[in-house]
């Protein structure tokens, strides 16, 4: 059995190249990540390889890397990032301002929660609430045009959307569970109180508190739903409505709200809202 190396580079950032077209070092670290997989692949057809070792470093990847591109990596590249900039270069909308996704609460969080929630209508539903989990925000989002490979940036995984009813004892386990990490998206009419070390304080809706017998209709995506990335009260759900076709894919949703935002001449935004808030450890539950 013989062994192999994998050195595989960790990007620390990469900035969008001018136009809204795939950059000269974007292309690159696709090839990059890509071609390893491809010679284990092919050399695999012939003997079997294990793991011997992965090395990692960071590598800061910019406009920079494409003042003086390679011209033979650049012809090489051509006609693949044609193909990749006429699915990705689009655009959808456009965005007020930058935002980003950080715990307990940021615009861009607040922003998808939002935009599931309002997605429900088409799907004949009518949610309280909607939750979109922190570590299934791949990006930011930049300031002005937005195209569909920057929606596919922060959503690139098939997670759709779907919903499900929770009991006011399952909605609040969520929230416990949420605060245990720090905080999860949430849509507007959330109000949690939470500790630094965790714990949830206090949890309203719409105002009101928490009905323990009564039911809560929730819009997520359906890897939340399975009950993982910490959420588990989600495994307690009845009454799921999981459409499979390709349009209720995260980032089709995400990309319609953009859509229907720039029919209106509206550019889309998002603000923090306190809709989770930090408290004293010492706070009372």
């Amino acid at each position: 059995m013989s062994r192999c190396t994998c050195f595989l580079p960790s990007v620390a950032a990469v900035e969008r190249g001018g136009g809204g077209s795939t950059s000269f070092c974007m292309q690159t670290l696709r090839l990059i990540f890509s071609l390893p997989l491809a010679l284990l692949s092919v050399a695999g057809a012939a003997q079997s390889y294990e793991v011997g070792a992965v090395h990692r470093t960071r590598l800061l990847v910019d406009s920079r890397y494409d003042a003086a591109p390679d011209s033979a990596a650049l012809a090489f590249i051509e006609p693949y990032a044609r193909v990749v900039d006429s699915i990705m270069g689009p655009v959808v909308g456009r965005a007020a301002f930058p935002m980003k996704a950080s715990r307990p609460e940021s615009p861009l969080s607040n922003l998808l929660a939002d935009i599931l929630l309002e997605a429900g209508a088409d799907y004949g539903e009518r949610p309280r609430l909607a939750v979109y989990n922190m570590g299934g925000i791949r990006a930011s989002l930049p300031a002005g045009d937005i195209t569909y490979g920057d929606v596919l940036e922060v959503a690139p995984f098939d997670n759709k959307i779907c919903f499900l009813t929770l009991t006011g004892e399952s909605l609040m386990q969520l929230f416990r569970e949420m605060a245990a990490v720090g905080g999860e998206g949430v849509s507007r009419g959330v109000e949690l109180a939470i500790t630094p070390g965790g714990r949830l304080v206090s949890a309203r809706l719409d105002g009101q508190e928490i009905d323990p017998g009564a039911d809560y209709r929730v819009a997520t995506i359906d890897y939340l739903a399975e009950g993982n990335d910490r959420l588990e009260a989600f495994k307690q759900k009845k009454d799921l409505n999981a459409p499979r076709t390709e349009g209720t894919d995260a980032r089709y949703v995400i990309a319609a709200y953009f859509r229907k935002k720039a029919a209106r001449g509206e550019a889309v935004g998002a603000k923090i809202e306190g809709r989770i808030k930090v408290e004293p450890e010492n706070s009372k539950e």
